[in-house]
């Protein structure tokens, strides 16, 4: 559960609650007239009033130590396997291998790129991600990336979706585990918002609580910050937590390994 605060009174949520945009403004009023509200943001949790956490990775944060990892209450972990139909990150099973030694539950993730064939990129994270039945489930990360020098393009979004759903298909064929869906605000509002109902979802809010920026959407996990430091990791790595207490977390993990 999370923890209560002063501004959070009646209107406080569980992990497992709905408090999307539509009933925060009676809630503000409930808080000014208690005395204890200051923005429209203190009604929210933040980030640490979530019981459950992990880190996602790449070849960016070097060579890990997945004991100190695991010794610092990081609790499960998505590793960057693939990008588009020809990049392998070069730490995934250096990683892949290391958190698995260290007990720490992991998943791989591919990158989607807009420029490149469903079918190819499917295939590529299919030919470079083990099949372990103990992993989590796979993650498709769809965002834009109009930073990248060889395909910096918005495509339409009928598109993007048909391409998401040949990669998603692909990945539970293969794994027997329904994936993960991964996305950004900008994307997430542009072409996912009303698609994929029956998907769990992680989503990226930097700045706010996803609801200020993803409205009522059900999200999964939230990576909250790119500057995270967790003993094990040299520099800054992504942190994330999910959406439920330490009980919904072994319920999830177990109803997962029953796939």
């Amino acid at each position: 559960m999370i923890r209560r605060r002063c501004f959070a009174l009646p209107v406080c949520r569980s992990p497992g609650a709905d408090f999307g945009i539509g009933g925060v403004f009676l809630a503000f009023l409930i808080l000014v007239l208690a005395g204890c509200a200051g923005t429209m943001q203190d009604v929210y949790p933040t980030a640490d009033d979530f019981e459950v956490h992990g880190i996602d990775v790449s070849k960016y944060q070097g060579d890990i130590d997945w004991n100190e990892v695991r010794a610092s209450g990081v609790k499960f972990a998505w590793i960057k396997a693939t990008e588009g139909g020809d990049y392998f990150d070069e730490k995934f099973l250096q990683n892949w291998y290391g958190a698995k030694a260290a007990g720490v539950p992991r998943g791989a993730y591919h990158f989607a790129y807009w420029c490149r064939p469903a079918e190819d990129q499917a295939a590529w994270f299919v030919a470079n991600v083990p099949n372990d039945p103990a992993a989590l489930p796979p993650v498709l990360d769809v965002e834009w990336n109009a930073e990248s020098k060889t395909c910096p393009r918005h495509v339409p979004r009928d598109q993007a979706l048909a391409t998401i759903r040949t990669i998603l298909d692909a990945m539970q064929r293969t794994y027997g585990k329904r994936p993960i869906l991964y996305t950004s605000i900008d994307f997430y509002h542009d072409v996912l918002e009303g698609e994929f109902p029956d998907y769990a979802l992680w989503v990226r809010s930097v700045k706010d609580y996803p609801a200020v920026k993803y409205g009522n959407l059900r999200w999964n996990f939230w990576q909250h910050t790119a500057e995270a430091r967790v003993p094990g990791i040299n520099g800054y790595v992504d942190r994330n937590c999910f959406y439920g207490s330490a009980q919904d977390w072994q319920t999830w993990l177990t109803a997962e390994a029953s796939e």
